[in-house]
């Protein structure tokens, strides 16, 4: 017996489906996936200025004393919480987005390719989420106290809102996707792209790579830059790792 795209054995009806349905389909996704991130967002909007308050905190305990942080447009108590909440409420839907995205792809793929996608889907949700946490909880303490401490003494530190939540939303998502390099390395392994011995071999041009991406993705300071590219390669070789495993195990059930 064997498998077919849509995960059953023998299946009894393999006729293709109109064309017509399956756009049907992607425009409900679609529709669904939305709605979650507007539902989020509703919930969420009550709290905007509290959400604006945590993600600034790295910041603001480390202002000098009589010091705040300002904007210095009309609308921006406005909008710039606004803008930080709808980003949120999409990250927290991401799960529910991209499992709506595995229910209109998954009937065409084969039963091992799920077993293998799936993994690979749900590592890649938390890894980014671990990037972001990354950056929240070690990055921004330690790039504010950097950045807090080597101005002029007279010179009084008063950042614009919007241009910090810019800011951390460029971080954010740098190390979110800088998180995601394992599960890169395992899909160029998996497919046969590469081999784990092949992407060994490249580790001198993968740590300049990593420093290059550290110093375009990031600040122009040091510390930023390493502290995003030290991760990256860190996490080049435990996407390694993985794929060596999971590469023996490729090759012994191929055996058997």
């Amino acid at each position: 017996m064997t498998d077919s795209p849509d995960g059953a054995e023998n299946s009894t009806d393999d006729s293709p489906q109109p064309l017509v349905t399956h756009l049907v389909e992607l425009r409900d996704r679609l529709l669904r996936a939305v709605l979650s991130v507007l539902v989020v967002f509703i919930c969420l909007f009550p709290f905007a200025n509290d959400i604006y308050a945590f993600v600034s905190e790295p910041l603001r305990e480390l202002l000098p004393q009589g010091s705040s942080m300002i904007a210095t447009e009309v609308a921006s108590p406005f909008l710039t919480p606004f803008k930080l909440t709808l980003v949120v409420a999409l990250f927290v839907a991401i799960p529910y987005v991209l499992f709506q995205v595995w229910a209109f792809v998954a009937p065409g793929m084969y039963r091992k390719e799920k077993r293998i996608a799936l993994p690979l889907l749900a590592s890649s949700v938390l890894l980014f989420y671990s990037g972001a946490a990354f950056a929240y909880f070690v990055v921004f303490p330690l790039i504010f106290a950097f950045f807090t401490s080597v101005g002029p003494s007279d010179i009084t530190v008063m950042t614009d809102i919007n241009r910090y939540l810019d800011f951390v939303l460029k971080l954010f998502f740098a190390f979110g996707i800088a998180f995601e390099i394992p599960i890169a390395a395992v899909i160029l392994i998996l497919t046969g792209v590469t081999t784990p011995d092949k992407l060994a071999s490249k580790r001198p041009w993968i740590i300049v790579g990593c420093f290059v991406a550290g110093m375009l993705l990031t600040p122009p300071d040091v510390i930023s830059q390493s502290l995003l590219a030290l991760p990256m390669w860190l996490l080049f070789e435990l996407g390694i790792l993985f794929g060596r495993i999971l590469h023996r195990r490729l090759r012994s059930s191929a055996v058997t």
